[in-house]
């Protein structure tokens, strides 16, 4: 469906105009449809975001400032998530013996287990998107996505 019609807009959009709405719509489209599925777990995507960075730890313990960098929302207040996930067992936090002033966070086995148990549902949720699209063209998208983000 072509975005003017997605939006019922009668506005004749320029092809960069018509660029911007697509990838903005659509991340909203896949954005709502993986916060269905994760809602069920009480947490949230930046939660959900967190959790992954720190199995992407491999049982190494991740301070704030490795966690904001790869975060993919840079505006999260990584503070406050981390605060939230304790809350709920899924994350550790200790000072860093070495540096006082250092944080570090290490993901719980309640936390693993969260997320293999939500693996498969996103795994689901990520074939559901790309099942219009051949490997080709996922590998085009790809390209394409990261050439547009390029400054």
């Amino acid at each position: 469906m072509k975005i003017e019609d997605a939006l019922k807009s009668t506005v004749d959009y320029s092809k960069s105009t018509s660029a911007i709405l697509n990838v903005l719509y659509t991340q909203n489209v896949i954005s709502d449809s993986f916060n269905e599925i994760i809602k069920r777990y009480d947490i949230s995507g930046e939660q959900y975001n967190v959790l992954r960075i720190l199995r992407g730890q491999k049982g190494c313990p991740a301070n704030m400032c490795i966690i904001q960098e790869r975060m993919l929302a840079k505006t999260s207040n990584t503070t406050r998530l981390v605060d939230k996930l304790l809350l709920k067992d899924l994350v550790t936090r200790n000072v860093c013996p070495e540096n006082r002033r250092k944080i570090e966070v290490l993901i719980t086995q309640k936390g693993l287990d969260l997320l293999t148990e939500l693996d498969p549902k996103v795994r689901e949720h990520e074939d559901f998107f790309a099942k219009n699209l051949n490997t080709e063209e996922l590998e085009q998208l790809n390209t394409l996505l990261e050439k547009y983000r390029t400054k």
